[in-house]
């Protein structure tokens, strides 16, 4: 795989803490954009694709599950991680079940977080590759499934 930079979109309400984990990303590589709502979060995803997205539950307006259920219908390749620290187990279930990539709680190690980032980028990039595939050969039924991540 070539060398991309990987985007990532963070979603989080705590100012203080998504702003201070952006400059942690950015410094191990990253090209981050940050939102502090889930309703930014749409807005944003309506005019871009980040490669990955790290999510916050629980934040005014529009909560986390609801923003995971709209990108999933908007951009189905965008790999979402929940990062929370209000999440349950019940949480993790539903998340993934709605094609959320991983569930991680709060305060998270900032060297696991990144390599969450980079399988979700990994998966995303493999799951595309195996669609271009698919669609060359004129199957484009099975590439949309590939990349709904239901094959």
């Amino acid at each position: 795989m070539s060398k991309k930079e990987i985007k990532v979109l963070l979603v989080d309400d705590e100012v203080e803490f998504v702003d201070t984990l952006g400059q942690r990303l950015r410094m191990r590589g990253l090209m981050v954009d940050i939102v502090y709502d889930g309703e930014q979060a749409l807005s944003f995803v309506k005019k871009t694709e980040p490669d990955v997205i790290v999510l916050d539950l629980k934040m005014p307006g529009l909560h986390g599950m609801d923003v995971l259920r709209e990108v999933k219908k908007l951009k189905p390749n965008v790999q979402v991680i929940i990062l929370t620290g209000h999440g349950t187990d019940k949480d993790d279930e539903e998340a993934r079940r709605l094609g959320g990539f991983d569930f991680m709680q709060k305060p998270a190690d900032i060297d696991l977080l990144v390599l969450k980032i980079h399988e979700a980028f990994t998966e995303k990039f493999e799951r595309a590759m195996r669609a271009v595939t698919f669609a060359e050969a004129g199957v484009f039924d099975t590439a949309e499934r590939i990349i709904k991540k239901e094959e």
